[in-house]
């Protein structure tokens, strides 16, 4: 077995460790500065558009999407290494490259299955990075880890559609740069297959009957840098026919492609979230004294420590292997491992950010490290994109399958 990487993501590597230490590190400080002095807290720091430029200067842009059309062509496997880069400074990277969360799926999605007029209008100025975008699936009032639940209503009336209903946690939707929201509700509430129910539909959010109503905290936080989450009201929302991706009841197919690609690009990050909270529990046990002794000299932050570096060569070695079978035999043939890693990714990594908050005892949860935000980023993985429970519940009867 060889666990080297190629050539190509040497390089980029290399180029990208570079462009993490010369500007995305230095850049985490100036954007929380820029920030407080923003008419609106939505609106993007300075700084971050000078990352996006050099980004791109670079060649570090777009490095997600496999499509060579439109991106850089890269295989899974070759991007897993990248990604867990930019999860170091989760915050600034994934954007700065042009890599972040909902606007990755959305590209993906409309690469495969917009038609040629929604990759002009959309696809475009996405990839390039004039507009940002969000994902509108998630709803209050039903448990939307069923997506068969959703009561969103998108009714065919001549030549339009009008949308009815209320989304919340959509994230990006507080970015004034969010131009488009790809809405996942039911144009067939009663037809006999749950999974042909739903269809997705492109709503520009400058639509009459659009109300991104208010902005929604995880765990206190707002994540400006991804645009934040909002709660949006969908209300008589009238858009053309042709606005409908792919076909009409191909939604919840639609979503199952989205959500393949999103639930590893995650997990990658997860990683290197995870390297930088080893990196500040190691800077903080050998330089801090208690009862007599560093930190480092205490057995009990040893094994945090060990179990910490353990753990996360395990995590990588899953998530490649998960990436390499995406690549082989497809989202479909890598379902099982798609699964595990979304399992056991969030939750470790959450066990040991929680271990360097308490190495740092109360500036671990405060303002002046990245622990804090880094712990409620990776808490929500456990939900987000179908909850621990879910996957288990799936895993579990794949696997039980075999003995019946």
């Amino acid at each position: 077995m060889d666990f080297a990487y190629d050539a190509r993501t040497e390089e980029l590597r290399e180029k990208l460790l570079a462009f993490m230490d010369e500007h995305v590190h230095p850049a985490e400080t100036v954007a929380e500065e820029q920030r407080a002095l923003l008419a609106s807290p939505w609106d993007t720091p300075p700084v971050v558009e000078e990352l996006k430029a050099e980004a791109k200067r670079q060649g570090l842009w777009n490095l997600f999407l496999p499509d060579a059309e439109y991106g850089a062509g890269l295989t899974n496997l070759q991007y897993a290494p990248l990604a867990e880069i930019t999860g170091r400074s989760p915050q600034l990277a994934p954007t700065a490259l042009n890599c972040a969360a909902p606007d990755t799926g959305n590209m993906e999605l409309l690469a495969q299955f917009g038609d040629e007029a929604q990759k002009k209008q959309w696809l475009e100025p996405l990839l390039s990075g004039e507009i940002r975008s969000a994902f509108a699936m998630t709803e209050p009032e039903v448990a939307s880890s069923d997506a068969t639940n959703i009561e969103t209503r998108i009714r065919r009336d001549g030549d339009d559609y009008v949308v009815d209903g209320r989304k919340w946690y959509i994230s990006g939707a507080m970015n004034p740069d969010c131009r488009i929201f790809i809405v996942m509700g039911k144009t067939d509430p009663d037809g006999p297959d749950l999974r042909r129910q739903q269809s997705m539909i492109l709503v520009p959010r400058d639509t009459p009957g659009v109300e991104v109503r208010r902005a929604m905290r995880v765990y206190g936080y707002e994540d400006h840098y991804h645009g934040g989450h909002a709660e949006v009201i969908f209300d008589g929302v009238r858009v053309p026919a042709a606005n409908i991706v792919g076909e009409e009841g191909g939604g919840f197919a639609i979503a199952q492609a989205r959500l393949g690609p999103g639930r590893i690009h995650h997990c990658m990050r997860l990683i290197g979230m995870a390297e930088r909270a080893v990196e500040l529990m190691c800077r903080r046990a050998v330089s801090r004294t208690a009862f007599g002794k560093t930190l480092a000299q205490q057995g009990v932050v040893q094994n945090w420590i060990a179990d910490a570096r353990v753990t996360i060569e395990q995590l990588r070695l899953l998530v490649l292997k998960t990436a390499w079978l995406m690549d082989t035999v497809g989202n479909r043939g890598a379902h099982t491992e798609i699964q595990a890693i979304k399992i056991a990714t969030p939750r470790a990594v959450v066990d040991i950010i929680d271990k360097a908050v308490q190495a740092h005892g109360a500036g671990g949860v405060s303002q002046d490290t990245p622990l804090a935000e880094l712990w409620a980023a990776a808490r929500t993985l456990k939900l987000a994109d179908g909850p621990d429970e879910v996957h288990q519940r799936s895993l579990a009867r794949r696997e039980l399958k075999k003995y019946l």
